[in-house]
């Protein structure tokens, strides 16, 4: 809807309505129409970039290092060659041990100021589904 229509409405709606009232109905109306305008203009706006974010499938893959770190399991998977830094939810995990983790999401170079380092690409993960 338009600025205009909502206007128009709200014209009709305060007939019949004191002063403050109606402007008050007034100012109601035009934020909430500018807060509309505003979501269709910025729908992505809390998203961070589609290069740097991904969601990936379920990862499996045996554990072949691990370490914990402020609150979290950071784990280095290979699954037939294929490797990956995932990051779940402080979790006890072995090297060694076979796990499959849920979904989540992909960062490029994210850089972990309690380890000290930075993943090329890390899946941060709901955490583990099954061992």
């Amino acid at each position: 809807m338009s600025i205009t229509h909502n206007l128009l409405h709200a014209e009709k709606i305060m007939k019949g309505y004191s002063m403050s009232k109606s402007i008050k109905l007034l100012f109601l109306c035009f934020t909430l129409t500018l807060i509309a305008g505003q979501a269709q203009a910025f729908p992505n706006q809390a998203n961070t970039s589609q290069s740097a974010v991904e969601k990936t499938p379920v990862t499996k893959g045996t554990v072949t290092e691990t370490m914990n770190a402020a609150g979290y399991t950071y784990m280095f998977l290979d699954n037939n060659g294929q490797k990956s830094w995932v990051a779940i939810q402080e979790t006890p995990v072995k090297v060694g041990e076979e796990v499959e983790i849920a979904n989540g999401m992909v960062m490029k170079n994210f850089t972990s100021k309690t380890l000290g380092r930075t993943f090329e690409e890390i899946i941060f993960s709901q955490g583990i589904v099954k061992r």
